[in-house]
């Protein structure tokens, strides 16, 4: 079982994907620089992996209905390298949507407890289409 205190590691590790995800959005701004989203994938998965700790990431990433994803995310991100960004993104977005998929419903259920956005995601027809995609809940 995961430890839900913050110790040191995992405040770095959340820094580290926040700088991942920042270089790699500048990289895009930049009009697909491929070292800032290079910079910007290592970055977020090194955050990850100091996160959730480096035996459960290699078991999270390696797992038989991960693999997908994985390969995917790392083909992608063999993409961006050899000078390819934009497929290279495009398909390291598929691996991220596939690897991280069952997160969605616990982020549609933190979302709706933000005052302002979770008025809006109440709303009949935004709350139909959440119902319509949420699945089982992942234990964060």
């Amino acid at each position: 079982m995961a430890s839900l205190e913050m110790n040191d590691l995992k405040k770095i590790g959340l820094g580290l994907t926040g700088f991942g995800v920042f270089f790699t959005f500048l990289g895009v701004i930049f009009v697909f620089d491929k070292g800032l989203i290079a910079m910007g994938n290592i970055l977020f998965l090194a955050g990850v992996t100091l996160t959730i700790g480096i035996n459960p990431a290699i078991q999270f990433f390696t797992k038989r209905q991960n693999f997908k994803g994985t390969i995917s995310f790392g083909l992608g991100f063999l993409l961006v390298v050899f000078g390819w960004p934009i497929f290279g993104l495009l398909l390291e977005s598929y691996g991220f949507l596939v690897l991280f998929s069952g997160f969605w419903p616990t982020l549609a259920v933190f979302l709706q407890r933000i005052p302002l956005l979770g008025w809006l995601l109440q709303q009949p027809y935004i709350r139909s289409l959440l119902d319509r995609y949420r699945g089982r809940r992942v234990p964060v």
